[in-house]
Order: structure tokens, then C-alpha cells, then sequence
């Protein structure tokens, strides 16, 4: 196998781990949305039920149900903690996952680049190559067009 090829095939897996780390990052993106909505929605309900609360107690409430209140206001409080952890340990996933498809970027431009230089090189010996040959023909021609007149 050439260099070239080995270089093009490096290349198409580091473009595949920069991909695959691209799926990744935006799976991990989607969930802290949805932990982000979750946790928007137990914040608004929770600010809705202690409004109910609140409503209650204006209009006289029995103690047993403000205990009922509490404790599932309680409750709620106990589910929003566990919702900013499970955002904040989300966010941290997201952050590196990004941080992956960011080196796998560099990865595959440090192997895009490298290709680009062989290939400028390649292109550059084609060219010196075809440059000679024609100076060789060029050469040629004179000394046939020299050696008629010379008869």
C-alpha cells in the first residue's frame, strides 16, 4: 500500500471518529435539552402548587392537608435538586463530548492537511517531470533543426 493511499485511508478514519463523535456530542446535546425542559417543568409546577397553597391558606385551611402540602411541596423541592444535578452532570457530558469532537477535528485537519501537502508535492514533481520533457524535446528539435542545416 503507498503512503498516499495509507494517508487517504488514516484520513477517511479520522473523518469517521470526527463523525461519529459529531453523533455523539449531538445525542448528548439533545438530552440536556430535555433535562432542561424537565426541570422547567418541575419549576413551574412547583411554583403552581405553592400558589395552591397559598390560595388555601387565604381561605382556611385544616392542618392535616397543610401538612399534605408541605410535604409534597417538599417532595417537589427533593425531584428539582435531583433535576439541576442531573442537568449539571448533562452539561458536563455535553461539554465533553464537544471537547472529543473538537480533537477529532484536529485530528482529521492535521491528516487533511498532511494530504494536501503530498499532494502539492505530487503535482509539483508532475510538473518538474513534464517540464523536462519538454526542455528534452525542445533540445531535441534544435539539434535535429541544427543538424539539417548543418547538411
Amino acid at each position: 500500500m503507498s503512503a498516499s493511499s495509507q494517508l487517504a485511508m488514516l484520513s477517511d478514519l479520522a473523518r469517521d471518529a470526527r463523525d461519529q463523535a459529531g453523533q455523539l456530542l449531538a445525542g448528548e446535546r439533545q438530552s440536556e435539552r430535555q433535562a432542561a425542559s424537565q426541570l422547567e417543568a418541575l419549576n413551574h409546577y412547583r411554583l403552581e402548587y405553592a400558589e395552591r397553597l397559598q390560595q388555601a391558606m387565604r381561605e382556611g385551611i385544616d392542618p392535616a392537608s397543610m401538612h399534605n402540602y408541605q410535604q409534597f411541596l417538599s417532595s417537589l423541592d427533593a425531584a428539582l435538586q435531583r433535576a439541576h444535578q442531573a442537568l449539571d452532570a448533562q452539561r458536563q457530558r455535553v461539554a465533553q463530548s464537544q471537547q472529543q469532537w473538537q480533537q477529532e477535528q484536529q485530528r482529521l485537519s492535521a491528516f487533511d492537511t498532511l494530504v494536501s501537502r503530498r499532494d502539492a508535492e505530487r503535482r509539483r514533481l508532475e510538473a518538474r517531470r513534464e517540464q523536462r520533457i519538454n526542455d528534452e524535446m525542445t533540445a531535441g528539435r534544435l539539434l535535429r533543426q541544427r543538424a539539417g542545416h548543418a547538411l
